[in-house]
């Protein structure tokens, strides 16, 4: 018979370790099944579901009318995620050259906490205040002599929304590569300069290869935030905007379009599509990233 094994051993505390997560895996297996994989299934599955001699809502959603709303949706996400992620680098380079407790980066770090959370109603009047026909920028600009509504602009079209989503994109990039920043030891700088290299040298070969995976999975993780944004855009257009999220909600409404439901749950399943490919993508980036830091 083998001697008990000490509670502090290394398979006592592995025991215990396992009796106290299990409970924790399974509850977070069954609310990750109840609110996540459950849901999800059920919008694919009705997606597929036409009914008899009807054609499939999954492809009626990518045809016609509908695929331009994709389009008006991807183009939307797809500038907002480049102009974001080139100004929210450029952002997050500056902060990081600051001393780290300075007052300058921990209210632009905490600015950017903030604004990259913010949406909905909230922000929608806020720019409705400034941007609006008779909103604050927007009258100081006349009196300045330039009549921005004269000249074409309206918050509630394609400019105008992509200039709201800027609010909560730009922070939300800094905040994603402020890390990636920091990784960056002053060892490799000075072993570059050691060797003969010049500042360029370093840039090239030690900060790209070192910052690269990060600004890609920023800039996707942005074209998946614009992509899947509905308050915001929702409010600004008075429901009129032709974004694939507000398209749903017409659909799945039930008061605008008779018959069409399925319609609805056939472009959230190719919105669940577009946002798992992203997903892991950015997974994938993650895990090169971490092995630097």
């Amino acid at each position: 018979m083998s001697p008990p094994r000490a509670a502090g051993s290394p398979i006592g505390w592995a025991r215990r370790f396992v009796a106290l997560w299990r409970p924790s895996l399974v509850a977070y297996a069954v609310l990750l099944g109840a609110f996540l994989i459950v849901p999800a299934g059920v919008v694919v599955l009705r997606g597929f579901d036409g009914g008899a001699g009807e054609r499939s809502p999954m492809l009626e959603a990518v045809s016609g009318q509908y695929l331009g709303s994709f389009w008006y949706s991807i183009r939307l996400s797809a500038l907002t995620a480049a102009l974001g992620s080139i100004i929210g680098t450029g952002v997050a380079a500056v902060l990081v050259d600051l001393p780290e407790g300075s007052r300058s980066r921990q209210a632009m770090v905490g600015y950017s906490v903030v604004a990259a959370n913010m949406g909905g109603i909230p922000l929608a009047f806020a720019f409705l205040s400034a941007f609006g026909v008779q909103g604050l920028v927007t009258k100081l600009l006349g009196t300045a002599g330039f009549d921005l509504i004269g000249n074409g602009f309206r918050i509630t079209n394609f400019g105008g929304i992509a200039l709201v989503y800027m609010y909560f994109q730009i922070p939300l990039m800094t905040l994603v590569m402020i890390p990636a920043f920091v990784g960056l030891r002053r060892q490799w700088r000075d072993a570059v300069s050691s060797l003969g290299g010049t500042r360029a040298d370093y840039v090239r070969r030690v900060v790209l290869p070192v910052v690269t995976p990060s600004y890609v999975g920023g800039l996707l993780l942005l074209f998946a935030n614009a992509f899947a944004a509905y308050a915001t855009a929702f409010a600004l257009s008075a429901g009129a905007s032709r974004l694939v999220p507000v398209q749903i909600r017409f659909f799945l409404q039930g008061d605008t379009i008779t018959g069409k439901t399925n319609l609805g749950y056939a472009m959230a399943a190719w919105m669940i599509i577009v946002m798992v490919a992203i997903i892991v993508v950015v997974r994938m980036l993650a895990a090169r990233t971490e092995k630097w830091q």
